[in-house]
């Protein structure tokens, strides 16, 4: 059976267009099956300008409110027939065996956070995202933002929750984790940094010390641990920096490319070197250590970004990221305390 995936269907800034086609990209490459989450009248009428929806594995679960942007967190408690909140209740209910929204992060966490709930062990659960390397492999950054206040035992969970996903998600045995710092000494950093450095020693995975910022491009660690404040930081400024990089790039083979074959080739260079770039082949930050699966992406989402994002979602299902996370957790804590 394919994995059944909700989508908040009204998330994203130029909703519901972006979900309706990323769902159809999803269901018809990656056999996923898709609920749009969302108000039943409007979506359907949407779907129908699809004539090939018919024939795919795509049905409406309707939700006749819709958290904005603009709205506060405090916003989850009024509106409990959201887009965001239905899409989370099929996943607590088994219906679904994710969620994938594109709408205001900070109601999508909270509301996974009452309505899902915590693993057992989580102190908090943390944003997850993934980077390119130069080497052609991904890199994890966590926290991203779910936290902006963090303890050391904070950091030591999201280093756990970071090695247990990559292991899960991109098949690497050994992921080489990282903490955020100011420099590669032990010494460096403050006093969070100093401490979460302490209890990161200690952990039953391949811990290689302090990184810094340049060390999430150059493929030297595979998982960066950083309270949510510092990694959204660095999530933004690595977006703004890659934005600014395809542009010079481009501008400059314009201006410099005047044959028909060179100008050819370096398209097709270029368009290589977008899509590593582009952080809309990543599918979104999972949340990681709810009871659940939830993935949080770019309110500027566009069809690729939800298609992956709906991908992701199944995959980190079917791997059974939460089981690990929790069955680490708990024998951390035996060790811990023993």
């Amino acid at each position: 059976m394919p994995s059944v995936i909700a989508l908040d269907a009204m998330g994203s800034d130029k909703a519901p267009k972006p979900e309706i086609e990323g769902a159809l990209q999803a269901a018809r490459h990656h056999g996923v099956r898709v609920l749009l989450i969302g108000p039943e009248p409007r979506l359907r009428a949407e779907l129908a300008r699809y004539p090939g929806a018919r024939r795919l594995p795509i049905d409406v679960v309707h939700a006749s409110e819709v958290i904005t942007m603009d709205d506060k967190v405090e916003a989850i408690r009024a509106k409990r027939d959201s887009s965001i909140r239905v899409g989370l209740r099929l996943v607590r209910e088994g219906r679904a065996a994710g969620f994938v929204t594109a709408g205001n992060t900070g109601a999508a966490m909270a509301t996974a956070k009452v309505v899902l709930g915590a693993l057992p062990g989580v102190d908090r659960p943390a944003l997850a995202a993934a980077f390119p390397t130069v080497l052609n492999t991904a890199a994890v950054l966590l926290d991203v933002g779910a936290n902006v206040d963090c303890t050391a035992n904070n950091l030591e969970q999201f280093a756990v929750m970071g090695d247990i996903y990559c292991r899960s998600i991109f098949g690497m045995e050994h992921p080489r984790v990282g903490l955020l710092s100011i420099g590669e000494e032990e010494s460096k950093g403050n006093e969070l940094t100093r401490e979460a450095f302490q209890l990161l020693k200690r952990l039953p995975i391949n811990f290689i010390g302090n990184v810094e910022g340049r060390d999430l491009y150059n493929g030297h660690v595979d998982v960066i641990v950083a309270d949510g404040f510092v990694g959204n930081v660095a999530l933004k400024t690595s977006e703004g920096v890659a934005r600014l990089v395809r542009a010079v790039l481009k501008d400059t083979l314009k201006a410099t490319i005047t044959r028909q074959v060179g100008a050819y080739i370096s398209r097709n260079a270029f368009s290589d070197f977008k899509k590593r770039l582009d952080h809309t082949e990543y599918g979104g930050a999972p949340l990681l250590g709810i009871k659940g699966v939830c993935i949080i992406t770019h309110g500027s989402s566009n069809t690729n970004a939800i298609k992956n994002a709906v991908r992701v979602a199944a995959e980190f299902a079917e791997g059974r990221v939460n089981e690990a996370i929790e069955r680490e957790l708990a024998a951390l804590s035996v060790a811990v305390t023993t």
